[in-house]
């Protein structure tokens, strides 16, 4: 009979095992998640009747898209491997894919999520676009179809505005950080805006502008940030953090910079609205002198003095008027006055061969004198005074 120690025979399984299950393709849900401060990733692969212990350490963790959570369904490419010394064995990791899903489209949707829990992409986080930007950073690379784009458009659309190239990797594992970098430098440069652009491509082409560290360096930067970044389709973490997303790199400069033919019918508009207002206020002006010299016209000292002499005029005719009757009816009264005087006068009603008893001036009657008293007898051509001797009445 052939003995075997415990060690022997695990040496055993373990050359078996190893040699028989050198690589693997695993599925099922990942629990116990422990991400050790070294880098590796210890958890357990599961599905509805057992379980399996795997290790996932450092260098291939580092090269995984998105982050391992308790719960995930994946696909675990391994080999197996027994520790010899307790017997035991676990799956060794080289990569983990979730499954049903891309890894890339897991990982874009924990890192959204993240982010907008960070307040990323909340509305009141945007920051204005300039209406004339007159200094603008273009982070792209020099020798892609979208800087062309970008200048045809420039200047076909306004010519005013000065731009500054910051050639940059926009595809590759070094071109989130080279992005990033750009980005606060232009932002140190004293922008008005800075705008993020590379043409079409895959999601791996693009994935750059899916890392986080791109996503905090917009988000940080004070200078206004748009996005242009492959086609219409596209969205990438960099469009939902940035101020302004446009769907091309050609649509970027459509939407940064103003239109000069719109802006010149504009001035002709503002020209033309001036021009009527002026002539609006002109006329008025006018309207208000023209009142202003006719009040001014009717209250100088011509006018006045025309206005009093035709006053005076009509005083003096209305007096002469006046006099005239005045003078015709007292002229009237002293004919009528005369008329009776003259049928009154006593030469005219009184006999020649009778006198008049005249006493103290005044017409009286003999029944009134007594005795002593003076009065003269008057006739027309005679006076004689005398002196009352004796009265007897008769």
């Amino acid at each position: 009979m052939n003995e075997l120690t415990v060690s022997d025979l695990n040496r055993q399984i373990k050359s078996i095992l190893e040699s028989h299950f050198s690589l693997l393709f695993v599925s099922g849900e990942i629990s116990n998640l422990v991400a050790h401060t070294s880098g590796h990733i210890y958890f357990s692969l599961k599905d509805d009747e057992s379980s399996v212990r795997c290790v996932l350490f450092k260098g291939n963790a580092s090269k995984l898209k998105f982050k391992l959570e308790n719960g995930q369904k994946v696909i675990l490419e391994a080999g197996l491997s027994v520790y010899a010394p307790r017997g035991e064995y676990q799956l060794m990791v080289s990569s983990v894919t979730p499954s049903g899903k891309g890894s890339l489209a897991v990982a874009l949707e924990q890192l959204k999520k993240k982010l907008s829990e960070k307040g990323y992409f909340d509305a009141g986080a945007k920051k204005p676009i300039p209406k004339f930007p007159k200094k603008v950073a273009l982070i792209t690379s020099a020798t892609g179809a979208a800087l062309q784009d970008m200048r045809r458009v420039a200047e076909k659309r306004w010519s005013l505005t000065e731009f500054k190239l910051f050639n940059t990797l926009v595809q590759g594992e070094s071109a989130a950080a080279q992005i990033a970098d750009n980005i606060l430098l232009a932002d140190k440069l004293g922008f008005d805006a800075i705008v993020l652009a590379r043409g079409g491509g895959s999601i791996e082409d693009l994935w750059a502008f899916n890392e986080e560290v791109v996503a905090d360096a917009i988000f940080a930067a004070n200078t206004p940030v748009l996005t242009g970044i492959g086609h219409e389709i596209d969205f990438t973490i960099a469009d939902f953090v940035a101020d302004v997303r446009a769907p091309t790199p050609s649509a970027a400069i459509e939407t940064l910079l103003p239109d000069k033919n719109e802006i010149m019918m504009m001035l002709d508009s503002i020209g033309e609205s001036y021009k009527n207002i002026l002539l609006q206020t002109i006329a008025k002006k006018e309207l208000a002198a023209k009142h202003i010299k006719e009040l001014f016209a009717s209250s100088s000292p011509t006018a006045k003095l025309n206005f009093a002499a035709n006053d005076i005029a009509m005083c003096v005719k209305n007096f002469g008027n006046t006099i005239n009757m005045v003078l015709a009816a007292k002229k009237a009264e002293v004919v009528a006055l005369q008329n009776n005087f003259e049928a009154r006068d006593p030469s005219k009603a009184i006999d020649k061969s009778l006198a008049m008893v005249v006493k103290e001036g005044k017409k009286s009657s003999l029944k009134t004198l007594k005795k002593g008293d003076e009065f003269e007898l008057q006739s027309k051509d005679t006076i004689i005074q005398a002196t009352v001797n004796n009265k007897k009445s008769v």
